[in-house]
Formats: C-alpha cells, structure tokens, sequence
C-alpha cells in the first residue's frame, strides 16, 4: 500500500495503458462483432456463402485480395446499396490487419445485417496462412 501511494502516478499510468490494450477486444465483444481466423473464413466462404467485403482502399484492393471479394472502401460503406442483396448472407469484413474491418463490422450491424465476422488479422493474416489471392 505504501508503495502505491509513494509512487500513485505510475501505478496510474500502468493501469491506464493496460485499458488502452485491452478497449478494442472489449469494444468489439460489446458490439457483437464475431472475429474469425483464415480457417473459420474459408468454412464460412465454402459452406455457407459467405460474402467476403473487403473495405480497404481502392490501390490496397488492386495489390491483391481475397479472390470474389466484393470491393467497397471503408468511407463508402454507407453509401452503397448494392451490399442491400447479401444481407440474409454471412458477410467477413477484410482490411489490412483488421481494425478498419472491425469498424465496418460495426457499421453494417447497425444497418440491419446480423451474420457479420471480421477477419483476425485482415489480409496480413489470410496472406500468412498461404490462402490464395487475386489482382
């Protein structure tokens, strides 16, 4: 106890910086986000349809992504009434590392989809695990 007190505004510190790491999984839990790896993905994509929403922007997407992924950057997501068609379909949100997904996630669960998942990881992690990719 004497030492907390002695030294209160880096025990202060330490347990402001232990929230900050762990805010964004409990934010996303929160939000009923499901976060899947490359192999729940690729289940998802060949059992049941699943729609793979790639939310990165337009010169990321062309570099290369997840082959019949529907392209539609993050800042445009509610813009575009053509992802109306999957809703009754399991959607995985992708980016780069999966935190601008995550977002996107977020975003299309208030719209009114239910069977949303980011993807652990974005593409980093898809690419890591040898799944293919397209240009």
């Amino acid at each position: 106890m004497q030492f907390i007190q002695s030294n209160l505004g880096i025990v202060l510190l330490v347990l402001v910086s232990g929230v900050m790491l762990v805010w964004p999984s409990i934010g996303r839990r929160m939000s009923g986000v499901k976060e899947v790896g490359t192999m729940e993905a690729t289940q998802l994509i060949n059992h049941q349809n699943a729609v793979v929403l790639d939310v990165r922007e337009d010169s990321e997407f062309y570099a290369g992504h997840v082959p019949h992924s529907v392209h539609v950057p993050l800042g445009q997501l509610t813009k575009h009434a053509e992802l109306e068609k999957y809703k009754n379909r399991p959607i995985i949100a992708v980016c780069r590392s999966g935190m601008r997904s995550g977002h996107a996630c977020s975003v299309l669960r208030k719209n009114g989809f239910e069977q949303v998942y980011n993807l652990a990881g974005g593409i980093n992690a898809w690419q890591q695990a040898n799944m293919p990719m397209e240009k």
